[in-house]
């Protein structure tokens, strides 16, 4: 990795959008249908900018997440722009309330915003400048196929578009029958070489993932992703230890210590890294080194226009997963050829902001 070239931190800009989903995401949990996203500008003294947006769940998680950077930015203003040293001395400015939920999320979305800055100031792609190589990435569509999803069949295909070889299958049906129904309809209809990854989105117990993933274990899925509560890792372990199907954890993982006590209580088979939850781009790239030490395939979630730089920096790289939330607010979003994504080939992440579609998805 080059030298982290001389900025200075000058000021930070937030804006809360609303955008439409074009398919509904229905889980176990809820149905939503408009991305809550936080816009981040970091500007620097010498004219770079510094990007990144945060999917915040819900609208009120934009509001609060804006509110702790505004409280947090005088701390590091002025500062140079050097992404360790700035989550060092901003963890020690929360450690009285702790960096949790919403806190941990703002610091994570200002270390994005800080290796943007500093990869742009170098000229490089934020791959690049971390040591690899722009280069295709196998993604699966995980855009819609929620529960109570109007025709599984007519979407399962719709997500083929783009030449796509996977897809996600959210589950966790009031009955088992129903979930092996969800999976049948949308298996038929697909080709066999397509892989399904299914998600239950911590919906069931211990004793429901027992019955529910040894009938789906003769159903071909991919994965079966967070059926239990995500930090229970004892109960994880029985049920990786019972199923054929692997298990895959690790959306919910705050920060890369959190990787290392799941894959130490044999909680999962494989594991996926949130961009933000895991604690930006300083985080992940401890989380790939704790799953390169045991061998372990590391996929991302959410964040495609980020973890595609970050995944092809992984030594055990698995899975990018597809979402295109943000893609009506980008100048220039990610293309799908062939089923792959390949991050940007322009300085830092390649994000900038679409003008016109920012300010009709603008929220208070």
């Amino acid at each position: 990795m080059p030298e982290l070239p001389h900025l200075t931190i000058r000021s930070l800009r937030t804006v809360a959008v609303s955008v439409p989903m074009k398919l509904p995401l229905g889980t176990s949990a809820a149905t939503v249908r408009s991305a809550p996203l936080l816009l981040i500008d970091l500007e620097t003294g010498q004219g770079i900018t510094g990007r990144t947006y945060l999917f915040c769940y819900m609208p009120l998680g934009a509001k609060l997440i804006a509110q702790v950077l505004s409280e947090l930015f005088p701390t590091i203003e002025g500062d140079r722009v050097e992404p360790s040293e700035i989550a060092t001395k901003l963890m020690r400015r929360v450690r009285l309330i702790g960096a949790q939920g919403v806190i941990w999320m703002a610091l994570a979305g200002l270390d994005v915003a800080c290796w943007d800055a500093v990869a742009q100031a170098a000229g490089l792609p934020l791959v690049s400048f971390l040591g690899g190589t722009p280069r295709p990435l196998s993604a699966y569509n995980s855009n819609g196929l929620g529960i109570m999803s109007a025709d599984l069949c007519a979407e399962a295909e719709h997500l083929l578009e783009g030449g796509f070889r996977a897809v996600k299958l959210r589950l966790g049906y009031p009955t088992l029958a129903a979930d092996l129904a969800a999976v049948r309809a949308v298996r038929k209809r697909l080709p066999d070489d397509v892989a399904v990854m299914c998600d239950y989105n911590q919906a069931l117990s211990l004793e429901e993932g027992l019955e529910r993933g040894r009938a789906l274990d003769s159903e071909g899925l991919a994965w079966i992703e967070e059926p239990l509560c995500h930090d229970d890792y004892a109960s994880c372990a029985k049920l990786a230890q019972e199923l054929k199907t692997p298990v895959q954890i690790g959306e919910n993982f705050i920060g890369s210590q959190a990787m290392e006590a799941a894959l130490s209580a044999h909680a999962a088979d494989l594991v996926m890294a949130d961009l933000i939850r895991i604690g930006g781009v300083t985080g992940w790239m401890q989380a790939v080194a704790v799953a390169a030490s045991r061998g372990v395939k590391l996929s991302s979630h959410l964040f495609p226009e980020v973890s595609a730089h970050l995944l092809a920096v992984t030594p055990t790289q698995h899975w990018l997963e597809y979402v295109d939330w943000a893609s009506p607010i980008l100048q220039e979003p990610l293309e799908v050829v062939d089923g792959t994504v390949t991050a940007s080939a322009r300085p830092g992440t390649g994000i900038n902001w679409n003008a016109d579609a920012v300010a009709r998805y603008r929220v208070a």
